[in-house]
């Protein structure tokens, strides 16, 4: 990784070293566009809660959102996460 891309990595390596957001990442991964009312089945939350971890994924560039009728709808983002394998990738060669 370059050193100006340090900056980009930092937010999206941040929003992945939560356990929460993490679980919302695999139930879209899994599930693809999912409302909010689907991804705040079966948390440990409130959905508001759950809103906020979505916002901060989606500030990270991981997430994004569009509307589907009256619902709001969470779908990945994927490039964010290519870029952070590319990024863990030049670190693994580096250090081998």
């Amino acid at each position: 990784m370059l050193n100006s891309e340090i900056g980009t990595a930092a937010p999206v390596f941040a929003a992945l070293g939560d356990e929460t957001r993490l679980r919302l990442l695999a139930r879209l991964c899994a599930g693809g566009r999912l409302s909010i009312t689907e991804l705040s089945e079966k948390q440990p939350m409130t959905r508001q809660a759950v809103t906020k971890h979505l916002h901060v994924l989606s500030e990270a560039g991981l997430v994004k959102a569009s509307k589907q009728g009256r619902q709001q709808v969470w779908e990945m983002s994927p490039e964010k996460l290519k870029r952070a394998r590319r990024w863990l990738k030049a670190f693994v060669q580096k250090s081998e």
